[in-house]
């Protein structure tokens, strides 16, 4: 498979874009002004401390974020966490059951060292964790935990002891832990990264007992180099980027993180945009429409809701060639690579139920669940995965940190509320014959009463509904006179 990373530089906004074969599989965007705090490390000062919720809240510097941030317990004890450094790491023993309490370890007033793990998501504030995670291209070092961990995608036992062993051989305070771009490095290269990992953390620690709080201490990468240290590995084809001064940048970032990269970094030059020139502009505007078509005929249709994201598989058009459930089974199976897809490039977190068309084939619904689950092996993202149902339901969870593609570049509309439906024609012209009869004292008898709707109300009125009107001018004695105007909403009108 052939991996590039695609990164447009411009003032307001910088995006990338990581490709399969080609093909756009995740997107990400940092806007000036509202860059993502993930990885941040502030001095924050406690706020409030919540003992029925095991939880605190967190004051962060002005312009940092509209809310509090959010401190759970387990992330104010020393414990690895894993971030969104870009895959799932394995930090050692799991996180014991008899746990101190909240008021116990923080109390309201007190300075606190917290480094941001999630955006801020549905109206929520940051949630962060006093436990340290620095990440480099090899190793995550934590300055604050004598822990060795072994990323899960490292699956060799041969690899996974062999780096166990160079781990545990730094002579440093803290703990690492193995990235999945650790596999088959020498020594010298984590060497490097140690020392860059260590010095860092001691200038950041450094800084933390400075001056008062709340302050930011330590900024996270942009995201183009973000992307180098998280994303790029030994197997990429080409860095490609189209602005001059990223591109030196990022050049002299790999030479010190990553030599061997360096010569597969390409400045793009041309009079096409480089996210049109590899097709990653029409990529993105299909993932922010809901169905998907499939080369067959068959679709795919996707829903964001408050409790989870619907994926709905659908035949659509395509009709087969043998019977039913072969129909159905081809469906499911073209469905697959690009319903993982779309969640990767869509981003989506949290819970996910994916409506694959019910097979009765217990060896076809096997296979479906297994394609599937080799395709999302291949998000970087954290996701488990559960067993396809009776019904052909397969209910997934995706680790969510920052925001998905459709919540940074779009809004809820304002007239529908984010619904996708407004009222129709009927309806309103209903509701306005409600508000009318339902404060006759405003009206004098023989007089006019001016109504502004939209256009296209106006004509259902005229042509399609004539007696409504009709009859609220029989029944208030007035003349209704209806004023097209365009700029009201589609549900909207205004008596006057």
């Amino acid at each position: 498979m052939r991996k590039e990373l695609v990164i447009n530089v411009t003032a307001p906004e910088s995006r990338a874009a990581l490709l399969e074969d080609g093909r756009a599989v995740e997107v990400f965007h940092e806007r000036r002004g509202r860059e993502g705090l993930v990885g941040n490390i502030y001095r924050g000062r406690v706020q409030r401390v919540l003992p029925g919720m095991q939880a605190a809240f967190v004051s962060l510097p002005d312009g940092s974020a509209e809310r509090d941030a959010f401190l759970y317990v387990e992330d104010a004890i020393p414990r690895p966490v894993d971030l969104d450094f870009g895959e799932s790491l394995d930090p050692g023993a799991p996180f014991e059951a008899e746990r101190p309490r909240i008021d116990d370890l923080v109390k309201e007033g007190q300075e606190i060292v917290v480094q941001v793990a999630k955006d801020p998501l549905a109206g929520k504030g940051p949630r962060v964790t006093a436990n340290i995670s620095l990440p480099g291209r090899l190793l995550v070092y934590l300055p604050l935990v004598a822990e060795v961990g072994i990323s899960r995608r490292i699956t060799d036992d041969v690899e996974r002891e062999r780096l166990r062993q160079i781990l545990e051989s730094f002579r440093v305070e803290g703990g690492f832990i193995a990235r999945t771009a650790a596999q088959g490095a020498s020594l010298e290269e984590f060497a490097h990264d140690c020392r860059y990992l260590t010095d860092l953390a001691a200038r950041i620690l450094s800084k933390a007992g400075e001056g008062g709080s709340p302050a930011l201490i330590h900024r996270e990468l942009d995201l183009a180099r973000r992307l180098a240290r998280d994303v790029v590995t030994s197997d990429f084809a080409a860095i490609h980027v189209d602005e001059e001064a990223a591109h030196g940048r990022l050049s002299e970032f790999l030479a010190v993180v990553a030599p061997a990269l360096v010569s597969r970094l390409e400045l793009h030059r041309g009079d096409d945009t480089i996210f049109e020139r590899f097709g990653v502009e029409a990529e993105i505007e299909r993932a922010l429409k809901s169905r998907v078509e499939l080369p067959s005929g068959s679709s795919i249709v996707i829903h964001q809701t408050e409790a989870l994201v619907a994926i709905d598989v659908n035949t659509g058009k395509f009709v087969g060639k043998a019977d039913l459930e072969e129909t159905v089974f081809e469906t499911n199976r073209e469905a697959v690579p690009e319903v993982a897809r779309q969640i990767r490039l869509r981003d989506l977190g949290g819970l996910l139920v994916v409506d694959f068309i019910d097979m009765e084939d217990p060896e076809h619904r096997q296979e479906i669940f297994e394609r599937f689950e080799a395709e999302l092996s291949r998000d970087r993202a954290r996701t488990r995965i559960l067993q396809i149902s009776a019904f052909g339901l397969i209910e997934v969870t995706r680790q969510r940190s920052r925001g998905n593609l459709e919540k940074t570049l779009t809004r809820p509309c304002p007239d529908c509320g984010g619904s996708g439906r407004v009222k129709t024609d009927l309806t309103v012209s209903l509701d306005l014959r409600r508000a009318l009869l339902r404060a006759p004292p405003l009206y004098t008898a023989g007089e006019a009463v001016r109504v502004r709707v939209r256009p296209s109300l106006a004509r259902f009125l005229a042509e399609e509904q004539p007696e409504l009107l009709a009859d609220a001018e029989s029944r208030l004695d007035v003349r209704i006179e209806l004023v097209p105007d365009e700029t009201l909403p589609p549900a909207g009108y205004s008596i006057e």
